[in-house]
């Protein structure tokens, strides 16, 4: 590994710190679900090291409680994470093209709505070791916490983990904002998806629909949008 990527990997551990952190707060209620579903503590681990995503699991564990089928369960967790084919595809944009494939599949099996964020902060090309970097530690921060979540079953107090969460969101607030700071149509753009987030779950015959799809809908509406009215300047070679 050259020093640069050394470095670059390193700083990818300092900013998933607070990821893992987050992570684990948050998984602990997963874990908690996990155990009202008949999960054991090994199964949840595995669980959560075979899918990095709190809707996503939530719902497989509430399936798998209430006796679902396989297919039941597969088709729920394609429409709750199909999001993460689009973080995929922008991260894709952001990358070297040179980028070995093996790097690739590795970023885009751990990519979550987080690390995609700080992923996409960080100015021109992302360097892979940057990802690989909060990936070691935000992984077993998540996988961790299932685990602990089970062992701990219903004992801890709701108002510890819900005060414990706020962290995550603090987090992913702080990815944002300062993007928002330097340019008014980022600013504009976060404005708009929060406004229309929040009457996504209040507008009768939408507020129903799952959160994956209404991600999926709002994400490609919002930034098709912006996109067209205000274009990125394509940066000329060798700018």
């Amino acid at each position: 590994m050259s020093s640069n990527n050394k470095q670059e990997f390193y700083n990818g551990m300092k900013t998933g710190i607070p990821i893992g952190l987050g992570y684990f707060a948050v998984a602990l209620t997963l874990g908690i679900q996990a155990k009202r579903a008949g999960i054991t503590v090994i199964q949840s681990a595995l669980a959560s090291f075979g899918l990095h995503a709190s809707a996503g699991e939530y719902i497989a564990f509430s399936l798998y409680g209430a006796g679902s089928g396989v297919l039941i369960m597969v088709l729920m967790e394609i429409v709750a994470n199909a999001r993460y084919l689009l973080m995929s595809c922008s991260l894709s944009q952001k990358i070297p093209e040179d980028t070995p494939i093996w790097k690739r599949l590795i970023m885009g099996y751990f990519v979550t709505d987080e690390i995609f964020g700080a992923s996409m902060t960080v100015p021109g090309k992302l360097n892979p070791y940057y990802v690989f970097g909060m990936i070691v530690v935000a992984s077993p921060g998540w996988v961790a916490g299932t685990a602990v979540g089970v062992a701990l079953g219903n004992t801890l107090p709701g108002n510890i983990v819900s005060a414990l969460s706020v962290g995550l969101y603090g987090m992913f607030m702080a990815c944002v904002v300062p993007e928002g700071k330097k340019n008014r149509v980022v600013a504009l753009v976060i404005v708009v998806s929060f406004l229309f987030s929040y009457l996504s779950t209040v507008i009768p015959g939408i507020k129903e629909v799952s959160s994956g799809v209404k991600i999926i809908v709002l994400t490609i509406l919002i930034a098709g949008v912006f996109t067209i009215v205000h274009p990125i300047r394509e940066l000329e070679e060798g700018e």
